[in-house]
């Protein structure tokens, strides 16, 4: 499926970045395009990270970023073990510069940026012991 907003080479980078921000860190990061047009996006936010199984990660530090950018929608959502440690004005400053770049048509800049910080982030918290196997897929999922 293709992104009017991102191109192919924007959404492999975006892979890339993923890969990059989950290197120093044992948490898991998603991004998912939503391109359906219910209502309630924070509802069909949860619906995807449960899908996805982003909820059985071993340490339970799976972030997931929802958009859909014909309505303008993003969730950021992450699992219990990240919300017991990050707090949640990380979150909510990083929507607001996610949003704001958005509106301004920045859309890879402030999602490679968002995945990047989200890895700087999780490594704080939850750092590599030992090996550290890739409990999630890094592809970007559509629906």
């Amino acid at each position: 499926m293709m992104s009017n907003f991102l191109t192919h080479r924007q959404m492999a980078s975006l892979v890339e970045a993923i890969q990059t921000a989950e290197n120093h860190s044992s948490g898991e990061i998603r991004v998912h395009i939503d391109s359906n047009s219910e209502d309630d996006n924070a509802k069909t936010a949860f619906e995807i990270f449960r899908s996805l199984n982003m909820h059985k990660t071993e340490e339970r530090n799976a972030v997931l970023f929802h958009i859909n950018f014909d309505k303008r929608y993003l969730t950021i959502v992450g699992d219990e073990g990240i919300h017991k440690k990050v707090h949640q004005h990380f979150w909510d400053r990083m929507h607001d510069e996610i949003t704001s770049a958005f509106a301004r048509g920045n859309y890879f800049e402030a999602l490679e940026e968002a995945i990047l910080k989200t890895g700087t982030e999780l490594k704080k918290h939850f750092p590599i012991n030992g090996n550290n196997p890739n409990e999630l897929s890094n592809e970007i999922s559509f629906s």
